[in-house]
């Protein structure tokens, strides 16, 4: 087998199958390790962030001839049969939930939930950042709460989560890999057990990052193979951390070393691929990814979350098992909770509940007016029962809008 060779980000072309970066994947834009260059686009996206990258030849795909492609690594099928959730967790208690509060209701108690589990993790995560252990007890009883909240009525917590905003990236992204994690937990019928597992793997799988200079994490030059190498080590210092802790709950342990495995086998440490994947590390991934792309960075913008939603999509059984990804998205849906939407009136909304089986027509606080002037006083509307047009016509989505978009903050918006 070929070693993947260094090529200068210059001498790319179609076709070619990038393996590594010159620099840690996290610090780039790219939704996941390894991915191969399908269109001029691509590459010129390589070249804005990489000077040299390294090429797997054995996943490359070479021109044979008109109209003819070569694949030679692994053979994906969209169209295969889907495996029952039951076989995927085989030996554990699969439930269906339903909804048991209006978003309202459920909106003050996971609030609340919320504020006590951000100041909790700051207090949790310094106290490691200082060289101190991780409190376990702390942490788990605090996201018992957020559990709670989530199976009674996910919407309220979706929302929540992107509205309260940390000023530390590692800390927030914690927060909402754990909400995502628990909510597709939720949608395959893991029992609350399995969720609040989720949860807590959620919050500690990038815990090894305390570990890890705080001027690697911020650096925006390129990073040597070295350093890259120091990056990745985040998983295995994550996982010393946790069992240092006391922690020996498996699934927890599998999210926290494996959160970066791909379905290809294409992911780290270790490069494994499909089954061999623990379920659990395969939820992970997909949340840890999916909160990535719907994040600003440094060196990236945010996808709105119906983008996001359709890159996973594309992904299904190449990147994420497509069980996984189906459930996902409806989970979340096309517009969850906190996206920004332009309304076919030309108004612009922030979605704040969905409806299970009409995600095209949620609720939304209108923000601004057709002219894109900010209302005075923003209201809650139902898409799906009251709202119409000027010429009496229901009012629909026309699209999401990227994080942001026009100045909004959705943290300013609060229900009275």
């Amino acid at each position: 087998m070929l070693e993947a060779q260094k090529i200068d980000v210059g001498r790319l072309s179609v076709g070619m199958f990038v393996s590594k970066l010159d620099r840690p994947w996290l610090d780039t834009p790219f939704l996941t390790q390894g991915f191969l260059l399908e269109s001029k686009e691509d590459i010129e996206k390589v070249e804005r962030f990489c000077d040299f990258v390294y090429i797997d030849t054995n996943k490359s795909r070479h021109l044979l001839g008109k109209g003819r492609i070569a694949v030679s690594s692994v053979t994906v099928n969209k169209d295969r049969a889907r495996v029952p959730i039951e076989t995927i967790f085989a030996g554990r208690p699969i439930e269906t939930y339903v909804d048991q509060a209006p978003w309202r209701e459920e909106h003050s108690r996971a609030n609340v939930a919320l504020d006590h589990l951000l100041e909790d993790i700051t207090e949790i995560f310094d106290h490691v950042s200082d060289s101190g252990k991780l409190d376990v007890i702390r942490l788990k009883s605090s996201v018992d709460p957020i559990v709670a909240s989530m199976s009674s009525n996910p919407d309220a917590c979706m929302w929540l989560g992107r509205m309260k905003r940390h000023d530390r990236y590692t800390y927030q992204h914690s927060l909402s890999v754990s909400i995502w994690a628990v909510a597709l937990g939720r949608q395959l019928g893991l029992h609350k057990r399995d969720l609040r597992s989720l949860a807590v793997g959620g919050m500690l799988m990038d815990i090894g990052k305390l570990r890890i200079d705080p001027k690697l994490l911020q650096a925006e030059r390129a990073l040597t193979e070295e350093e890259t190498q120091q990056m990745q080590s985040h998983v295995h210092q994550g996982v010393e951390m946790v069992k240092e802790s006391g922690i020996i709950n498996q699934d927890i342990l599998d999210m926290v070393e494996c959160h970066h495995e791909r379905y290809d086998g294409s992911g780290y440490p270790y490069g494994l691929g499909g089954d061999k994947i623990p379920p659990f590390a395969r939820i992970a991934a997909l949340a840890d990814t999916y909160d990535a792309m719907t994040s600003v960075r440094s060196y990236a913008q945010a996808l709105s979350p119906s983008d996001a939603v359709r890159n996973l999509y594309q992904e299904r059984d190449h990147k994420f098992q497509a069980e996984f990804v189906e459930a996902f998205i409806q989970a979340v849906g096309i517009y969850p909770a906190g996206t920004v939407v332009e309304l076919s009136s030309g108004e612009v909304a922030i979605v704040v509940a969905e409806y299970r089986m009409r995600r095209l027509l949620p609720k939304v606080i209108l923000v601004l007016d057709k002219r894109k002037n900010r209302y005075p006083k923003p209201r809650l509307v139902d898409l799906l029962t009251t709202a119409t047009g000027e010429d009496s016509s229901p009012i629909t989505i026309s699209k999401a809008l990227e994080p942001g978009a026009y100045d909004i903050d959705i943290s300013r918006y609060k229900l009275n």
